[in-house]
Formats: C-alpha cells, sequence, structure tokens
C-alpha cells in the first residue's frame, strides 16, 4: 500500500537479521550496479540475485490473465517506433510513449503479452504495474487526519506572538529545523517551484493559492499527463495527503494559517494517486517525474511508494522492469536538474539488513508473505539512485517509533511526528500540523511528513544557489544537517523491548543519515 502519512505511522514489520557496519552501504551500491547493468543489456543477462530475492511470485492477474492490464515496456534507442507497432500486433494498445527516457505505457488484456513483447527487439524489459484487472474509479481514504477544531484554532492564535501566523505555535516541527528564524532572513524565492508528487493538491486553499502555480500542475494518473484546471485536485476532500505536504513545504505567510518551510517558493501538484484504490502506480509516477521534468520544477517530493510491490525483485522480469521505468524517470529528471526527495515509510524496517519479510505486496490483490534482501529488492523510489531518502524523528529528535531506517539507506532526517514524543505547545500533539482540503487545517504523521520538511529546506537551498546542481544541492543538505549520536538503546514505542538498533557514526548513521536538516543554516 502507498505509504500515506499516518495511515500505517505506527504498523511495523518483520525485520530481518541487523546488517553488519561494515555494510552500510551495500544495498544503494548493489542496487546500483544491477540497474547500470539493466540499462545497458536486455533481460536476457541478469546480474546475479540471493535466494531471498528470487522466491516464487505469487499468482496474480498479471500470470492468470484475467481482464486488462497496464504495462511499462523499456525500450533501447531509436527502437521506440518499431515496438509500438509491434504492441498493437501483440494485442495491447500504447497509451503513450516516453521517447526521451525509452519508456512506452501499454495496455493489454492478452494472458501473454508480457512474454511476446519481452522477445521483441529493442525491448529490454516488460512488465505489468499491477497485478489486479484495471477497474473503474471510486473513492478511497487517504488515511487517518486530526481536523483542528475551532476552539484548537482559536487556543492557538491567542498563543501567536506578533508576526506569527495563527496556527504557527503548534508548529513544532518548524521550529525544530530552525524555519521560524530562518524566515526572517529569507522566505525562498519565486524561481523556484516544488512539485508534490500525491494524491492532489487542493489550490483553492488560502494558505496554497498565492503560491500555486497552475501552469506547472497535472494530473498523471494512467501515465498520461493531463494538465486542464483543476485536474491535479484531489478526488475527494478525504484525499487530504498531498495538501498536507503542500502545506508544509510552502504554505504561505499571509496571517491565515500555518506557514512552510519555503513560504516564498511556488508549489505544484502533480497528481499520481489510482482513484480507486489510492494506489501509486508505477506508469502515473514515470509521468510525474518526466512532467517534472519538463515543466520547470526543482524540487519534486515523493511521499508514497510505486505499489503494487512494496519491495521490488529485480530477479522477476515485472517487478524489473518496473524498477528500470522508474529510474529512467528519476535519472531524465535529475538530468534536468530535479532534486528529488522521497519518504523512507512507514515500517520500522530496517533497509540494510540482509534479509527483511515483506508481507504486504502485492497489495492490490492478494499478498503472500515473502523474505527478500533489499539491495535487490529495492523499494521505488526511496532506494534508487538520484533520490534523498528521508527518515522521521519526534519533537525530541528520538527516531519516530514508526520510520523506516537503515545505515547507507538514509540521506538525512527530519521532523514527521511521533504522537508518543509530546511536544510544549497548545495543542500538545506530536503529530505536524499542516493544510488540509477545503480550506482547513489538521495534524498528521509518517515519514510522508517529514520529506517535505527537507524539499522545503532544499527549495530554500536552491533559492540561495540558483546555478546549482541537483548534486550540489544535496551536497548541501547533508552538510548543513546537524549530526546525531547514535542512541546506545531504542524503545520507539515504549514497551521496555528493544525496536531497533541504530548503527553507524554521527557523521553518517542509519537513524539520521547526515543528520536533521537545517533550514537556518540553509538562508546563512
Amino acid at each position: 500500500m502507498a505509504q500515506l502519512g499516518s495511515r500505517r505511522a505506527t504498523a511495523t514489520a518483520p525485520r530481518g537479521p541487523r546488517s553488519l557496519s561494515a555494510a552500510g552501504s551495500r544495498p544503494r551500491r548493489l542496487l546500483a550496479a544491477s540497474l547500470a547493468l539493466t540499462a545497458a543489456t536486455s533481460l536476457a543477462v541478469l546480474p546475479h540475485v540471493s535466494a531471498a530475492a528470487a522466491e516464487a511470485t505469487p499468482r496474480t492477474a498479471a500470470t492468470e490473465g484475467a481482464g486488462v492490464l497496464s504495462y511499462v515496456v523499456n525500450v533501447s534507442p531509436k527502437s521506440s517506433q518499431a515496438v509500438q507497432r509491434a504492441i498493437t500486433e501483440a494485442g495491447g494498445t500504447v497509451v503513450i510513449a516516453y521517447d526521451q527516457i525509452g519508456v512506452i505505457v501499454a495496455h493489454s488484456a492478452e494472458p501473454r503479452f508480457a512474454e511476446r513483447i519481452r522477445a521483441v527487439r529493442g525491448v529490454q524489459s516488460a512488465g505489468a504495474t499491477r497485478t489486479a484487472p484495471l477497474a473503474p474509479s471510486a473513492t478511497a481514504n487517504v488515511g487517518e487526519t486530526q481536523p483542528l477544531a475551532p476552539a484548537a484554532a482559536a487556543r492557538s492564535a491567542a498563543a501567536a506572538k506578533p508576526g506569527q501566523e495563527p496556527l504557527e505555535p503548534n508548529q513544532w516541527d518548524m521550529r525544530l529545523i530552525g524555519a521560524d528564524r530562518a524566515h526572517a532572513i529569507d522566505d525562498g524565492s519565486r524561481r523556484v517551484t516544488v512539485g508534490v508528487i500525491d494524491t492532489g493538491v487542493d489550490d483553492t486553499h488560502p494558505d496554497i493559492a498565492p503560491n500555486f502555480s497552475a501552469a506547472q500542475s497535472a494530473n498523471c494518473v494512467g501515465g498520461k499527463p493531463d494538465s486542464s484546471p483543476g485536474a491535479w485536485r484531489p478526488y475527494t476532500p478525504e484525499a487530504a495527503h498531498g495538501t498536507h505536504v503542500a502545506g508544509t513545504i510552502a504554505a504561505a505567510r499571509n496571517g491565515v494559517g500555518v506557514a512552510g518551510v519555503a513560504p516564498g517558493v511556488k508549489l505544484a501538484a502533480i497528481k499520481v494517486s489510482d482513484p480507486k484504490t489510492d494506489l501509486f502506480y508505477t506508469e502515473s509516477v514515470v509521468c510525474g517525474f518526466v512532467w517534472a521534468a519538463e515543466h520547470g520544477i526543482d524540487i519534486t517530493n515523493n511521499s508514497y511508494y510505486s505499489d503494487p510491490w512494496y519491495f521490488n525483485c529485480l530477479s522477476d522480469a515485472d517487478q524489473r522492469a518496473l524498477v528500470e521505468a522508474t529510474n529512467r524517470a528519476i535519472r531524465y529528471a535529475r538530468g534536468k536538474g530535479v532534486v528529488n526527495v522521497a519518504s523512507a515509510h512507514n515500517t520500522n524496517t530496517d533497509l540494510a539488513a540482509d534479509e527483511v519479510v515483506d508481507p504486504s505486496s502485492p497489495d492490490d490483490s492478494t499478498p503472500a508473505e515473502r523474505r527478500v534482501d533489499p539491495a535487490e529488492c529495492p523499494i521505488a523510489p526511496e532506494m534508487l539512485p538520484g533520490v534523498v531518502t528521508v527518515s522521521s524523528v519526534g519533537v525530541t529528535l528520538k527516531k519516530a517509533s514508526y520510520s523506516n531506517y537503515g545505515h547507507g539507506v538514509i540521506d538525512v532526517s527530519a521532523p514527521g511526528g511521533d504522537a508518543r514524543q509530546l511536544p510544549d505547545t497548545p495543542d500538545a500533539n506530536g503529530r505536524v500540523l499542516s493544510t488540509l482540503p477545503g480550506g482547513g487545517h489538521g495534524y498528521m504523521q509518517g515519514t510522508s511528513m517529514a520529506a517535505p520538511h527537507v524539499s522545503g529546506v532544499a527549495a530554500l537551498l536552491k533559492s540561495r544557489h540558483p546555478g546549482a546542481s541537483p548534486a550540489r544541492i544535496e551536497s548541501l543538505l547533508r552538510h548543513q544537517a546537524d549530526e546525531q549520536v547514535c542512541p546506545e538503546t531504542y524503545d520507539g514505542n515504549n514497551d521496555g523491548v528493544v525496536d531497533a538498533v541504530c548503527e553507524g557514526p554521527k557523521q553518517r548513521n542509519g537513524f539520521y543519515g547526515h543528520g536533521v536538516v537545517n533550514a537556518l543554516d540553509a538562508v546563512r
């Protein structure tokens, strides 16, 4: 299931053996090597994969041939037109071809469609992006929120100091990273845009409307962009996730509600969540990154994972194709100057372990428990090259009880909230307060809430260094982060049992990466 705010903020998944300190950077190192090989060869040549990664894939609609499925087809340069003809001949329909990255999105009801297309000259990989057939749209909840009651809003406004937004007294997260002090120096530049790849953004919200860029927004659901007016908005008011994320990044300082990390930059919405299932399928995610690359977006925020596979094993032809398509889109965006920030997700899993249990994949049909090696079965997009991966902390700077971690996987950390860590605020709520569709405000928690803090700091850095490359902005994020020492022991839910083990020195470790981001240092 896509990682949405507090939806699974307190959930935990079984964890594999603790990784060795010496293997800190192993997951991304092995993954980068595997992806490099994929880009240069067809699926006929696969890198070595472990027994854990090679366990049988569950029988699904993709293998049974039930109904119309969506596929991504990754092709070599100059072969797109020929492959598109082959797709039609094989009983498929081309939805859109992203020739700039060599990815074609197609639909087909043919049971052997992927097998036939993989044999076509110029096809490097191909796979179904889901395990259940395409279905009509319906509504779906986006996750638990705590709307701010009028009485609570009044208490906050009464506590606000001169110059503060009415709800700013409850924004402990902004003070934790120095965003409130940064605003006295620099709110960010109107030349910088952050794209929220998510469930959609309510651009009519009074805290978001002043900074919203409709010209850079679109609906990418299904893999083909729709930029018609309002297409980027949430399907329902309950689909609050993207709007909450957007407010954390750049809610305006206008005397209305809350303030974002970078209240002077622009926001764009790129909607990618399926309206029926609320899942984030690969074709939509690919569209989102390509749209960002070609519409002047400087930073993307990605508080989700690509469904239906939580871990995508490169030994499986379908899953490998999904990873390769997403990787191509990320690489293309980064080449166009885009910094990509992603949440680490919320299952308290050590992503640097040699083996973990994935109990939830595929999440669009019937899950089957499997043991995987994260180095060979990455979560997309967070574990792919060219992505800043973010873990979550609470107000005490303790790792949030739900946050994933991993030495060599986590780049930086930021406040995502933890209901067990209570701040000294009018509401004493350890979650993150931000914007909700319909003009309201409310609390959510999760690494989904941590990532937009990092995106906001990246936007401040881009404002101060407009000519900086993605690599330079990423370097500044790391070097300006406040280093944190691993705790001697960690009990996230206070039940007397050790829940996770932090590995690595203060310069970079599994809980905090290079440290907690600092908005004030970004503008000084």
